[in-house]
């Protein structure tokens, strides 16, 4: 009985910290954030879907060139989407949660699922 209250005690410490690991941070930020998995909320400024290379980019933080984050959606992840992503987030603030990489110097996050996006009020 012993070891079933500490296995208990255990997962109820796992789940709280998991709980608040997951408060939002400012687009700007994202850099100090490479390879952790985040929530990053701020503001999408706007996107484009280059369909040669069939890949869509969001702008988060600021209009591109000098956006702070960067969303891409690749291929067949975009069809996940009921509306085009550039467009259904544009002007709105959002919560993207994902695993921030680098690319050529600056953060990004891969998209493939909707739900890494959510709207906030």
């Amino acid at each position: 009985m012993k070891h079933f209250s500490i296995i208990i005690c255990l997962f109820v410490s796992l789940f709280a910290t998991t709980a608040f690991c997951q408060t939002g941070i400012p687009a700007k930020d994202a850099a100090k954030h490479l390879n952790e998995k985040v929530m990053v909320c701020d503001v999408i400024y706007g996107g484009k879907f280059l369909s040669g290379a069939d890949i869509t980019l969001i702008d988060v933080g600021g209009s591109h060139p000098d956006e702070l984050l960067t969303l891409v959606i690749k291929g067949d992840d975009r069809k996940k989407f009921t509306v085009a992503p550039e467009d259904a987030f544009k002007g709105k603030k959002v919560c993207i949660t994902g695993q921030i990489v680098d690319y050529k110097g600056k953060p990004e996050i891969i998209i493939t699922d909707p739900e890494q996006i959510k709207e906030q009020q």
